[in-house]
């Protein structure tokens, strides 16, 4: 390596007329130049003359009109007098050595432009449809080389792993390595241990793809198993949609090459995403999912058991997990449901293979892959997969590099490239993270399998993100009931004469005799019957149980129906509360804290004193710190998580004059891992990571913060796609919780809604919880709930902003202790906080009942005690959804003379809880008999948008709407 990179990283950036004009002045007086030219030079002159190559023999072929006074642009190249003689039998001079340098000089920047510019040349598209010109960069010429130069000799001190050779041969090895069916790049990368990996990988006189006869044969089985499958469905379901993999059914071979280059190099396990192009041949014969299910499938069956409830999915959008094994390595497959949004399953994959990573203990990253496949449009037009390249080298988020496979169809739905695109290739974006990336056509399948398997090598080696760009197309348009034509005539006209991929390649294995052609046709019709069983014996397939409580999932199972049995027993002994305490409230010796964290920590202190007083991050603080105690992990990330951006949490402690970092809560327990993290700015792709860390990890709590509770908005792809929805489609469970900070405090329309309204519009089917909570103590119950009920379900906490440390919002120790729990409904404070409060008339004499869910109900409780109005009692509805019925009914029928119902929120008539409550709340007043049997609505008019920006207005709004829950 040490020779090679020497020379062509000096090379690096500049012109072949610029080094030569910088020779030529070295060569008249050495010191003319820089040092570090002047010891390149020098260490290049003396190869040459210790190689004793050709040209210092009597026969050196000098050619007619050569001048080895100048250079490329005419400047003096020698001292006067130290010309070689021009005819043979000469002896050596230094003028030879010199002239031999220059063509050392001239080979080695036509390696370093091949390396650079060669993949433009490739052998890339299978049908040929755009033209490639010769770049003139990569024409011998340009170098100084005439066809009459090619068999002259050159010194290349190990450079390609020659040490001499022919200009014929530079350039034969040089097309082969970067012009021929694949095309690399990777000059672009900063590393230069990575870049001679590389090139030690594909240069050199013995560096031809090669594979033995069995290797070529198994290629061969697997697009047989692609072809026929695909023709096989188009046959027996024609017109179904089916997503097929047509046109670039070589990616089969190379996910095995994937998976058995993996195991030799320590891989156990890969988390697979892909989108729909291609599933179903991916499941049948990468997965090896049963051929008689996917049949089933398509006859209408289902994925799941009969008595397991859900809406599922369409087949093609369906996950499925297996084991494989290579050569005596076995490696464990898991490919993740996805839905239609392409490129939205990245970040999950990766998150899971984080945890999957953490739960084995890891740290190398050398066990668990995760292998995604895209879509070339699709990878250059989704903003998420520059977003997953963003969190690859990220403390908390590393994964130790991706896997990524395009599918290169060279059209996006309807879209050309030059319409899709402002790059030359969709991979472009990958650059970003200067990873390596291997174009390749689609239609050599032993060049696609080769790069998969280099690919593979490299992100073992380098634990970094590697891209294989398979340049292909799409046999059949979008889908198989489309007509390309309309608006692609030209490509599906060469599309409609290409012979597939197994055709082509099992006419090269015939030409070089590896099979006959008798036998490659016994192949495929064994494999067409093996189908035509399949078929048959799929009316009769059925699942016989579903996977989802499997593995880090057993002995967890699905909720009861009944929500009043699923309660958790969350309260926690006083002594245990303290040890948190302790911790959390503790500061290294000599670790300079910042002096106002140090009176916060002298607040919080106080707290434990008193037992009283506990503020919402104090609270938040002891559900991790229990949690951890009692061995489970937590995970909290977003934007400015640490230190919260409210300055409330300080999960993390930073020395004011060394800046190192101090965790508290990680000293609960060494066992158990506690993981704050300040995310990237996205909200998109940490939130699909974090959800596919739920999905993997059952055993820690995860949480997802939006630094404002709108911030969610970039993320509602997730939110939509996978988490309120997985488990009806994919019978999917997850924990994950959404923190997001929602109240109107006068702080503008994008930071005062969480827009509640979207995720109580999106709950059903009990498929997750959304709460506003008004006490920290309920907040540390909530949380704790997570991880000490048996079954998963993802929890959205509209959190607040001026509550953090409201004099009011406190709670007492005794309210985290035994036998205390989270309560779907509170009472009025009036009932629990005495002389705090005014004192309420008895229930029978409450003319007025106001329900509210957060904030609000301390502007409402502030203003019902100012004006003492003792008939008025504030019920809280913590839990939005579920909807607690029966908990509601048992606090309303204690009211049988209320005269008003009122359901407040500080949200527009059109936002908030409003549309979703206000049906249930009137089915429990008829229920009732209650007086008014239809609620009142008290919040503000209906809005585009979801607040206002003027102070003095927002304070208006909020005087009236406070008004009307206590006068309507």
């Amino acid at each position: 390596m040490g020779a090679d990179m020497d020379r062509i990283a000096a090379l690096e950036g500049v012109s072949p007329q610029f080094v030569e004009t910088l020779y030529a002045k070295y060569s008249k007086d050495p010191s003319s130049v820089d040092q570090g030219w002047a010891e390149y030079f020098e260490e290049l002159e003396a190869g040459v003359a210790k190689s004793g190559p050709s040209w210092a023999r009597s026969d050196w072929p000098l050619r007619p009109d050569d001048d080895l006074t100048t250079g490329l642009d005419g400047s003096d190249m020698f001292i006067e007098g130290d010309a070689p003689a021009k005819s043979a039998g000469a002896a050596v001079s230094q003028a030879d050595v010199r002239a031999a340098t220059i063509d050392s000089i001239r080979a080695l920047m036509m390696v370093r432009t091949f390396r650079v510019r060669g993949h433009l040349m490739a052998n890339l598209d299978p049908l040929g449809l755009e033209e490639r010109p010769v770049n003139p960069e990569l024409k011998p010429e340009t170098y100084g080389f005439s066809s009459g130069d090619m068999d002259r000799k050159i010194f290349m001190d190990g450079v390609l792993g020659l040490e001499t050779a022919s200009i014929r041969e530079i350039i034969d090895i040089l097309k082969r390595t970067y012009c021929a069916n694949i095309g690399v790049e990777f000059m672009h990368i900063n590393d230069p241990e990575e870049k001679a990996w590389i090139q030690r990988q594909i240069e050199g006189r013995d560096k031809e793809i090669q594979f033995t006869d069995r290797g070529k044969i198994a290629i061969l089985n697997k697009l047989i198993e692609s072809v026929q499958f695909e023709r096989f469905l188009g046959r027996k379901y024609t017109g179904t949609k089916r997503f097929g993999l047509d046109g670039g059914e070589a990616m089969v071979p190379a996910l095995e090459a994937v998976m058995k280059t993996g195991g030799q190099y320590g891989l156990d396990e890969i988390v697979i995403g892909m989108p729909h192009r291609g599933r179903l041949n991916v499941l049948a014969n990468v997965m090896q999912k049963p051929y008689r299910a996917i049949f089933n499938e398509f006859h209408g069956g289902s994925f799941k058991p009969d008595d397991v409830q859900g809406s599922g999915d369409v087949k093609y959008h369906l996950g499925t997990s297996a084991d494989r094994e290579f050569d005596g390595n076995k490696v464990h497959l898991s490919l993740n449901a996805n839905p239609s949004h392409l490129e939205a399953v990245n970040p999950v994959v990766i998150g899971k293979t984080r945890a999957k990573q953490e739960q084995k203990k890891d740290t190398q990253r050398n066990t668990t892959l995760s292998l995604l496949l895209h879509g070339d449009a699709a990878f250059a037009g989704q903003g998420i997969v520059a977003e997953c390249f963003g969190m690859s080298g990220l403390r908390g988020y590393n994964t130790g590099g991706t896997v990524h496979f395009i599918v290169n169809n060279q059209i996006g739905f309807t879209t050309s490239p030059q319409f899709a695109r402002s790059s030359p290739y969709p991979s472009d974006v990958a650059k970003m993270v200067q990873a390596p990336i291997f174009h390749v056509n689609g239609d050599d399948p032993e060049a696609v399998t080769y790069a998969a398997k280099i690919a593979t090598e490299f992100r073992q080696t380098f634990r970094r993100d590697v891209v294989i760009d398979m340049i292909c197309y799409r046999r059949f348009g979008h889908n198989e009931s489309d007509e390309p034509a309309f608006t692609q005539p030209l490509m599906y006209a060469a599309i409609k004469n290409h012979p597939s991929v197994v055709k082509i390649y099992a006419d090269r294995l015939i030409s070089e005799g590896v099979l006959s052609a008798e036998k490659f046709e016994q192949m495929e019709n064994e494999f067409i019957s093996y189908l035509e069983d399949e078929f048959e014996s799929a009316r009769e397939y059925r699942v016989n149980k579903a996977d989802w409580f499997e593995g880090k999932w057993e002995g967890l199972g699905l909720a009861d129906a009944d929500h009043e049995k699923r309660r958790a027993e969350t309260g926690v002994a006083e002594i245990m509360l303290r040890e948190v305490g302790e911790i959390i409230t503790t500061v290294p010796e000599k670790f300079n804290i910042h002096r106002t964290l140090k009176r916060v920590l002298e607040n919080k202190h106080q707290m434990f004193e008193n037992g009283a007083g506990f503020d919402w991050a104090t609270a938040e603080a002891l559900a991790f710190g229990t949690l951890l105690r009692e061995g489970y992990g937590v995970r909290l990330s977003g934007q400015d998580c640490g230190r919260g951006t409210f300055s409330q949490r300080h999960a993390v402690f930073v020395d004011q004059k060394t800046e190192d970092r101090y965790v508290p809560l990680q000293s609960v327990n060494q066992d158990a891992q506690f993981t704050v993290l300040d995310s990237h700015l996205s909200e998109f792709g940490v939130l699909g990571f974090e959800y596919g860390y739920s999905m993997a990890e059952p055993n820690s709590l995860t949480l997802w913060e939006a630094q404002f509770g709108d911030f969610a908005n970039g993320a509602q792809i997730i939110i939509d796609q996978f988490i309120c929805s997985a488990e009806a489609k994919w019978l999917r469970m997850s924990g994950l919780v959404l923190l997001l900070p929602h109240g109107y405090e006068g702080q503008g329309p994008e930071h005062s809604s969480a827009r509640l309204e979207r995720y109580l519009q999106l709950s059903a089917e009990d498929n997750w919880q959304v709460v506003n909570c008004t006490t920290p103590a309920n907040y540390f119950h909530v949380l704790r709930r997570q991880m000490h009920r048996s079954f998963r379900k993802p929890l959205v906490i509209m959190t607040p902003k001026s509550l953090l440390r409201h004099k009011r919002c406190v709670s007492n120790l005794a309210d985290f202790g035994p036998g205390s729990q989270f309560h779907r409904v509170l009472w009025d404070s009036a009932e629990t906080e005495g002389e705090d409060s005014i004192k309420l008339k008895s229930d029978d004499k409450i003319k007025r009942v106001v329900l509210c869910s957060g904030k609000v109900y301390y502007d409402l409780l502030d203003e019902r005690d100012r004006r003492e109005q003792d008939d008025t009692y504030l019920l809280r509805v913590e839990q939005l959804y579920p909807f607690p019925e029966r908990a509601i009914k048992t606090e309303l029928q204690r009211f049988k003379n209320a005269q008003a119902v009122v359901w407040c929120q500080e949200e527009p008539r059109n936002m908030g809880a409003w549309s979703s409550i206000h049906e249930p709340l009137e089915g429990v007043l008829v229920d009732l008999e209650m007086k008014c049997a239809r609620p009142a609505y008290a919040g503000r008019i209906a809005s585009a948008s979801t607040a206002t920006g003027l102070a003095s207005r927002h304070a208006a709004e909020q005087e009236e709407l406070v008004n009307q829950a206590l006068t309507i």
